[in-house]
């Protein structure tokens, strides 16, 4: 399970001593992925400078050029997050979205092609020995030339043949759906903010088969116009990928991903205040509860077979996954309703049911339990939760 955060700036922003703050404090949040730009354009202090006014290029912009000094500062933050179990979802050429100011798409059209393959060699050699990367390509925009970043990747997949790689494609489209055919591309991601679970659910279910993750949505303290996200909606968006068929989800807070650098929207306190937020505690109770319950073990409900009743639509839509062996099921509820199980499913002989509140990660007995594994049976959490919102989760385990 990838439980990630996102961090752009990291490697351009902070120094030695900052990042290694940073990712100790995710450890030991439960998070195992960060999300970073290899060379930042527009959202650092110095960009494209690091914290160290070491350029990513000898010769500004010219991806033939690269700076040993840059990458080997670049290395350290790579390395440091691999001794911590960390996962790198390293972007070597972030294009930006609609290919402007925040992206390199620019500087990569002068480039061509034939440098940026080189390029991509480059960077494949030069953190060969980091097993912890896997490569994101695009970043929040399609590319008007696909050759161009299709260029990036396939020369690090020349020096990496077995090399993870994906791609950060404009809002609302998968990967595999912009980039069907390419052979360097072999994990998948939805970049979806609102009915999530069913983007997550139908690549999941494409044929054939890739892994898919939610690589990016609405993030802590950013206002796109409806308001800032509520944590209500942030546990929301995890647990809609993690239960409808994504390995995984990336979460997101201003200002955490630019550290305290220039950023989109203004931020009510710093990146070393918000790893403390709502949002990142939220997350921690998610990670606790699903691998309490054998996450990877589970698949998603989609054919309601545990989750017989009070599924609801839209953004108030409960998910729910059970193992096939029938150890575990889990419900998640955006809002409070009444639902039904089919206890049945599970292998019981006796099931042990409770809720689960994750706005303070704390379960509740439900009365009665353990019960008999046999028909259905119908449940109401309480009104609210302890952050005074109406999403719960049931979680049913087969006991003796």
């Amino acid at each position: 399970m990838m439980m990630g955060d996102t961090g752009w700036s990291l490697i351009a922003q902070l120094s030695k001593t900052d990042a290694v703050t940073y990712l100790e404090d995710r450890k030991n949040r439960g998070f195992n992925t960060v999300l970073v730009n290899l060379i930042e354009h527009q959202f650092a202090t110095n960009a494209p400078s690091n914290f160290y006014n070491e350029r990513p290029f000898l010769t500004t912009g010219d991806f033939s050029t690269p700076n040993e000094a840059y990458f080997a500062h670049a290395a350290y933050v790579i390395g440091e997050a691999a001794s911590r179990g960390i996962l790198v979802l390293l972007a070597p050429a972030y294009i930006g979205a609609m290919l402007g100011s925040e992206g390199w798409y620019s500087e990569m059209v002068a480039s061509g092609a034939t440098k940026l393959r080189e390029y991509g060699r480059y960077v494949a050699t030069r953190f060969s020995s980091y097993p912890n990367i896997l490569w994101v390509h695009c970043g929040d925009e399609n590319p008007t030339n696909t050759s161009l970043v299709s260029a990036i990747a396939n020369g690090i997949r020349e020096v990496n043949s077995i090399a993870v790689q994906t791609a950060h494609c404009h809002y609302q489209v998968p990967a595999r759906a912009f980039w069907p055919n390419e052979a360097w591309l072999n994990v998948n991601t939805v970049y979806e903010r609102d009915l999530i679970y069913s983007a997550c659910a139908a690549e999941y279910q494409r044929t054939p088969s890739m892994p898919v993750f939610h690589i990016e949505a609405l993030y802590e303290n950013e206002n796109y116009g409806s308001g800032l996200p509520t944590e209500q909606l942030l546990r929301r968006q995890a647990y809609f990928a993690l239960l409808s068929g994504a390995f995984g989800h990336v979460f997101g807070n201003n200002p955490i991903w630019h550290f305290d650098g220039p950023g989109l929207f203004g931020a009510p306190y710093t990146w070393k205040v918000a790893m403390a937020a709502r949002g990142s505690e939220c997350m921690t109770f998610a990670k606790n509860v699903l691998q309490q319950v054998g996450w990877a073990n589970l698949a998603p409900d989609f054919t309601a077979q545990f989750l017989t009743a009070g599924q609801s639509s839209g953004e108030s839509r409960a998910v729910a996954a059970i193992t096939s062996s029938g150890s575990a099921g889990i419900v998640y509820m955006p809002t409070q309703r009444s639902i039904s199980i089919n206890l049945a499913r599970l292998s019981g002989p006796r099931v042990n049911l409770r809720w689960y509140d994750p706005s303070a990660g704390t379960y509740a007995a439900i009365d009665s339990a353990p019960v008999a594994n046999t028909g259905v049976r119908s449940l109401a959490p309480p009104a609210t939760n302890s952050a005074n919102f109406g999403d719960w989760f049931l979680v049913a385990e087969s006991t003796v």
